[in-house]
């Protein structure tokens, strides 16, 4: 059974107990940081491991409750799976519960449990009474049918209670997708002394492994993953839906902050206009003027930017979802159906929060046809759906296209034959589909990988087929590789050979650099004949660098041109055809070592090498004390 992995939070208002339950549940204490210790409040998120019976590997964010906070803690939960909202028995709801709430819901989160803490401070009558009160706050909202634990986190009551809720809970989550393109957007940066730059972030989907060259967007900065830890376990690999560390090398802390996302591939924009459907927060606020600056949350990044109308020029509260743009100061990363948090900067509160139906959004004219145009955006074509799921995952079957794209079956087999039809979609076997984009993309990307290894390593036939799927499983499912690999090689683009693939047009040869030296080498082994000597006796003292060197020697085994005498000796292809054809002259069908030596007139130490090179060529078989010839 595949291993699983989530994130949940806890959140809810200041001194509720979100710490000491983390604590409870994990024994370990999220509050690590000084100021945290003397101020008794938790100003960064803290993380935790969660071992449960069923083996799920499970993280707690404990996110931060103050109203100073609430920037930490959106990033916190930005990455989450399910929520613990914690209420205190001796307070009940407070107001950063209500903001916690807004936040949560504007972020997708789908699934809560209510923990009422601090149980032992109360009697059963308050305890009923703050009981309903909480469910009075969440009828209406998607947490509504939420279940409810009573815990104490001193005593220990309720807390096995709440980590098989955990555990129900997490069964109905959709595992999050390690099969796409690698993303984990930072939210914690800070340098190891003897190690470097050390990042944190919950990997929102795809695989990283140990060795894996990423990239920092939107700095484009590249980077290597020297070490992966997963609460303080060193791991060769983390998945999506794990909190991890990764000790990054290639990049200072100063050039890396809360907010940049690390990646393994290109398929991410880079934006600063996005296109996006707002919901707006269920009270009064301040009408939003045209074009008034907004602080936008998004991911673990926080972005100032304006807001920009299409029908209206002001924006007052309404329970209507608003289709609108926001014009960033700097870029992001975001894909289409990212959640997002808008923010009033002065005075700071909470307006409303939404997703991304446009990353790259353009600049529009004002009214109802924009609107139009952006409402047909959010709702997509199936075509578009498909193009757009596919664009994620590269390669899904049937189910897993109805499972992504919430199509019934009949309307996604229409999809895919207009899709097919149009030449936007390939079917690579079994009901797998791909975009054609994406095939033409990895084979431009094989191509260019391997025009950069042919030029550094022109002796070799080319890189491993092995190698070269690893080196791009990072990006593209392997069964995907593969089959572009299978279609290059029928079109002629490529060409495989062994276990090694090359450019259709590409063979192995001297490199300019050093072809006459290895010229020179060639071609005293020639003139020494079948009496050679050790083959390093040629390569003294040359200034070929000893790769060279090692790639010289392959190059003329594997294209024929030399044979191996012994481990360290090699005779010139013109010795061997020339001396096994003057031997089968002299010795008709068959012959003995005596009739051998006398005929090819050199010592056994050249003669028992070369007879035993005979019989792996299978150009003679030994019989007893003599040779037979395999042809006449």
């Amino acid at each position: 059974m595949a291993e699983t992995y989530y994130t949940i939070g806890m959140a809810g208002h200041i001194d509720h107990g979100k710490t000491a339950l983390t604590k409870a549940l994990t024994n370990i204490d999220t509050d690590r940081l000084k100021e945290e210790k003397e101020r008794g409040i938790s100003i960064e998120p803290g993380y935790a491991p969660l071992k449960t019976e069923d083996g799920t590997h499970v993280s707690i964010v404990d996110v931060p409750g103050h109203e100073k906070f609430i920037r930490q803690m959106i990033a916190g939960v930005a990455g989450i799976d399910l929520v613990v909202l914690v209420v205190a028995a001796d307070e009940g709801v407070m107001p950063q519960t209500e903001e916690h709430l807004e936040i949560l819901q504007f972020l997708g989160i789908k699934r809560c449990i209510v923990a009422i803490s601090k149980i032992d401070r109360v009697d059963g009558e308050m305890l009923e009474l703050v009981e309903e009160d909480i469910r009075d706050r969440l009828v209406g909202t998607i947490f509504e049918e939420a279940p409810y634990i009573l815990v104490d986190s001193l005593s220990g009551k309720g807390i096995e209670e709440l980590k098989t809720a955990i555990s129900q809970q997490l069964k109905q989550v959709a595992l999050r997708d390690a099969y796409g393109s690698f993303r984990l957007p930072v939210d914690q940066v800070f340098s190891v002394q003897g190690q470097g730059t050390v990042v944190r972030g919950t990997i929102y989907e795809g695989a990283v492994q140990k060795g894996s060259q990423l990239t920092v967007l939107p700095k484009g900065l590249s980077v290597k993953a020297r070490q992966i830890q997963v609460h303080n376990e060193e791991q060769e690999a983390a998945r999506a839906g794990q909190r991890t560390a990764i000790n990054l090398g290639g990049i200072e802390r100063e050039e890396i902050s809360r907010g940049d996302v690390l990646v393994t591939s290109d398929h991410f924009l880079v934006t600063d206009t996005i296109d996006i459907a707002l919901k707006l927060v269920d009270r009064p606020f301040i009408p939003l003027k045209q074009r008034a600056p907004v602080k936008i949350h998004t991911g673990t990044s926080e972005v100032m930017g304006r807001i920009v109308f299409f029908d209206r020029n002001e924006l007052a509260a309404s329970k209507k979802e608003v289709l609108c743009q926001i014009r960033l100061d700097e870029e992001i990363v975001v894909r289409r159906g990212d959640r997002l948090i808008l923010r009033r900067p002065t005075p700071v509160e909470t307006l409303g929060g939404g997703w991304v139906i446009q990353p790259k959004g353009g600049k529009y004219r004002f009214g109802a046809e924009t609107v139009a145009k952006l409402e047909k955006i959010k709702e997509g074509t199936p075509v578009d759906l498909l193009a757009d799921i596919l664009q994620k995952y590269i390669v899904l079957d049937f189910k897993e296209l109805i499972q992504h794209t919430s199509l019934d079956e009949a309307a996604l087999k229409e999809a895919i034959g207009e899709a097919l039809s149009k030449g936007i979609l390939l079917e690579i076997a079994g009901q797998r589909y791909s975009l054609l984009n994406s095939f033409s993309k990895l084979t431009d990307e094989l191509k260019e990988r391997l025009t950069a290894f042919h030029e550094a390593f022109p002796m070799r036939p080319g890189p491993g087929k092995a190698e070269l799927i690893q080196g791009f499983s990072a990006v593209y499912p392997k069964p995907f590789i593969e089959y572009t690999l299978d279609q290059a090689a029928k079109d002629g683009g490529l060409k495989k050979a062994d276990q090694f693939i090359a450019l259709g047009s590409f063979e192995p040869h001297l490199p300019k650099q050093w072809k006459a030296r290895m010229e020179q080498i060639v071609a005293a082994l020639q003139k020494d004949g079948l009496q050679t000597g050790k083959w390093d006796s040629y390569t003294t003292g040359t200034p070929i660098p000893k790769q060279e060197l090692l790639d010289l020697t392959f190059y003329l085994l594997e294209t024929g041109q030399a044979h191996r005498l012994t481990e360290d000796v090699l005779i010139h292809h013109t010795a061997l055809d020339q001396s096994a054809a003057e031997l089968k002259a002299a010795t008709g069908q068959a012959f003995t070592l005596k009739e051998a030596k006398d005929v090819l007139g050199v010592s056994r130490k050249y003669l028992i090498p070369f007879l035993e090179l005979l019989d792996r060529l299978k150009l003679t078989v030994r019989t007893d004390e003599e040779r037979k010839w395999t042809e006449i």
